[in-house]
């Protein structure tokens, strides 16, 4: 088995490959992070790892009233995770390739990343300025009959879509092409629909391409009858995530 060590950034959100995540990065810990890789070259990939958070705080509470008026304030790298921040995670996340990190006048950073390659966390540790984690990469196995699939996930993916639209009382304008390649798809419409994140997280660490795309076709077909009977549920956009405040 072959693993790589890289920094770590927990999320209250899930990060596909292709996904573009901005992040507004205030808390030191992750500071030093961000300092930390742009110490690489820029022709170089500035490689970090997001795991959806399973139980904790992206946010870890800093002084009394934020953000429970009974918190404590702690401190450090694992600040909000318990003793054992692995147990904190889900065990499958996205590296992120960074190709944006700008610093603020105060000390924070803009930073836009997109998702690359699954991973598998292996360990986490905290006894730096920040947390790292051992990853192993996962493969993306195509599966049985993925080909036929995508097509009838694009179809529902579609309907999905003018639904939405009709339900935001505005026309469809994608302005763009929807890609062909099955995983390539899978993960577009993981991203893209309105699910919770224990949901996309099962997405995710699908062990397969045809098995995520099968789910898919399940939930849109579910997501698409709800809307129509509940035609006031927000959109999103293709392949953006909101900007996560750490």
């Amino acid at each position: 088995m072959t693993t790589v060590r890289l920094p770590l950034f927990p999320l209250n959100s899930v990060l596909f490959p292709g996904l573009v995540l901005p992040l507004n990065v205030f808390e030191e810990r992750y500071r030093a992070m961000m300092r930390e890789l742009l110490k690489t070259a820029e022709d170089e990939p500035r490689r970090f790892a997001v795991v959806a958070i399973r139980d904790g705080h992206e946010v870890a509470p800093s002084a009394p009233g934020l953000p429970d008026p009974t918190a404590r304030p702690e401190r450090g790298p694992a600040a909000g995770f318990g003793e054992d921040p692995l147990t904190s995670f889900h065990g499958t996340g996205c590296v992120a390739d960074a190709a944006t990190i700008r610093e603020r006048a105060d000390g924070t950073f803009e930073v836009l990343a997109t998702g690359t390659t699954r991973v598998r966390l292996v360990s986490v540790d905290a006894s730096g300025p920040f947390l790292t984690a051992e990853l192993e990469e996962l493969p993306e196995e195509p599966g049985d009959e993925a080909g036929a699939l995508a097509e009838g996930v694009l179809r529902a993916f579609r309907q999905y879509q003018k639904r939405l639209a009709g339900a935001r009382e505005r026309s469809l304008t994608t302005g763009a092409d929807l890609p062909d390649d099955p995983a390539v798809v899978s993960y577009l419409v993981a991203a893209a629909v309105m699910l919770d994140t224990p949901t996309k997280q099962r997405l995710l660490q699908a062990p397969d391409t045809a098995s995520r795309l099968r789910d898919e076709l399940k939930l849109l077909r579910t997501e698409t009858a709800i809307i129509r009977s509940l035609p006031s549920l927000p959109a999103s956009d293709l392949t953006r995530g909101p900007t996560s405040l750490n």
